[in-house]
Formats: C-alpha cells, structure tokens, sequence
C-alpha cells in the first residue's frame, strides 16, 4: 500500500473538508493505493455524528480521490446510491474505506465503495457515477494538481 501525496496541502486557497490536513473542523482524510483500489483509515469524531453516535457515509470524498489518482484529473458527482448496511459509531476507534472503478463509459465512470468498521465488518456500500473533466481543463480552469504516491515523489 503507497500513501498519496495530497498536492494541494499548504497551498494557502486550499481549504477541502474532506482532505485538507491542516483544517481543524475537516475530515482530515488521507489515501493510499493499493493495487486497483484506494483505500483511506479514518478516525471518526464525535462532531461527525448524524444521529447518537452514528456516522454518515465518506463514500464521495474517496470515489474523488479515485479519479483524481486513477485519471489523473477531476470530475463532478453525477449520482451516488448508497446502501447503509450497518451503522458506524462515532465511538469505533477507525474505520476503513476502500474504492476502485467498475465501469467506464468514455468520460463516465462508475465508482464502487465499501465502508468496513473497526471490526472490519462492512457497514456501507455505495456506487458513485462521475463526469470527468479533460485533464487539461481540469488543470486549467479547477488547479488540477498530479496525484503522485510516495515511492513516485521520491524517484
């Protein structure tokens, strides 16, 4: 598994919730690949509560990151169904995500995401379908940075 270099940290206009390592109220989120999927281990708080304890679903923060890594550019949501199999709490000490694509249709891609608790029992699943942007839009018009792992950075 190879962290990925989030190449808008620091930057002083960046300020995602989902991603951002310096935001206070944020998720925080990091990502690693590993092989076709991109996996995220995020620790829950208990402001991201929805109802006594549980959470809600990360599903479209790392179906982005798969086409930011996967495509190398950036897209929008078009649709996302989730299905809550089991609820998350708060109070689990992390829980784990995992992403890849399952289908591509020219510029739409079809996203399959799993949400597994501290006890890796899955919880979540949703199927996230985005729209990418060429990467040349992407870069000119949203700052679209290359999306490098570790072991890549450092080559």
């Amino acid at each position: 598994m190879k962290k990925i270099i989030n190449p808008w940290a620091g930057e002083p206009t960046y300020h995602c919730y989902g991603c951002d390592p310096n935001s206070e109220s944020g998720l925080r989120m990091e990502f690693y690949e590993d092989g076709d999927y991109i996996v995220s281990h995020w620790h829950p708080r208990a402001e991201f509560q929805g109802w006594r304890n549980t959470l809600a679903t990360l599903a479209d923060e790392i179906a982005s990151w798969v086409v930011f890594r996967k495509f190398q550019t950036s897209g929008v949501t078009s649709r996302m169904e989730v299905k809550y199999h089991k609820p998350i709490m708060t109070t689990d000490s992390h829980i784990s995500l995992r992403a890849k694509v399952a289908k591509q249709m020219r510029n739409v891609i079809t996203i399959d995401v799993e949400i597994f608790d501290s006890t890796e029992q899955l919880c979540t699943t949703a199927s996230c379908v985005y729209f990418l942007f060429p990467q040349q839009r992407a870069r000119e018009e949203f700052g679209f940075m290359e999306f490098k792992t570790e072991d890549e950075l450092n080559k």
